[in-house]
């Protein structure tokens, strides 16, 4: 890894989520890729879509890839990074943190979601184990960043250190507030949920919620509980 001294850095992230895989991690590390270009930086990617790939149990969608640090290390010397982020604690994770620790460099990690709680409602294995595992993975690491303020109160608790908040942005020529409209007494609210649908998401828990309302997709809840 390069020393430089400019402003302007190289970038190297290294993922197990992408494309053609659409989700928050995903996202979030294409926007981040664009605003740090668009502050003049260069940001390079090793994903699996360099390596063959298998699908992982229980969810193949998501692509594991085949592979060794010595395969991955001849992507991150190509690009010749000045900092390096590992965003997945996948395979190519792990070899990304083997070949950094192996040579001394400096990198941070990401922890973008509930892996141990997600493994756990996909498997019987416990969140401890899980937790341990993340624990050595991420003990290496500079920082890790976290999404919410909550996320990174747990890890502590669980014994990480170096937690730090990553906050996600909104694109605001996408998303943006309306003028506020009065809302009619007699008129139900709306309640939305938008995401992927998968046992992980316990989205079953709105579905059984007791409110009175109603849901985009067509619908209705009353007090009495969820009607078609």
């Amino acid at each position: 890894m390069t020393n430089a001294p400019q402003t302007m850095q190289r970038v190297l992230i290294v993922t197990d989520a992408w494309l053609p895989q659409v989700n928050g991690v995903v996202k979030s590390l294409q926007n981040t890729a664009a605003q740090l270009e668009a502050r003049g930086h260069t940001v390079g990617f090793v994903t699996p879509l360099s390596f063959r790939t298998l699908p992982c149990p229980t969810y193949p969608d998501i692509r594991l890839s085949l592979t060794t640090p010595g395969a991955v290390a001849k992507h991150i010397d190509a690009f010749t990074p000045d900092a390096l982020h590992i965003a997945t604690e996948g395979p190519l994770g792990w070899a990304a943190r083997s070949i950094a620790l192996k040579r001394g460099w400096a990198f941070t990690s990401a922890y973008h979601t509930r892996f141990p709680e997600y493994v756990s409602s996909r498997s019987p294995i416990p969140e401890s184990w899980s937790y341990a595992l993340l624990r050595r993975f991420h003990g290496a690491s500079a920082a890790v960043m976290v999404p919410t303020h909550s996320i990174i109160d747990d890890l502590q608790t669980r014994g990480f250190d170096r937690v730090v908040h990553w906050s996600r942005g909104v694109d605001h020529s996408i998303f943006r507030m309306d003028p506020p409209q009065d809302r009619r007494a007699d008129k139900p609210p709306v309640f939305l949920y938008a995401g992927r649908v998968s046992v992980e998401k316990n989205i079953e828990v709105l579905f059984a919620a007791r409110f009175a309302g109603r849901a985009v997709g067509g619908r209705r809840w009353s007090g009495l509980g969820r009607v078609a």
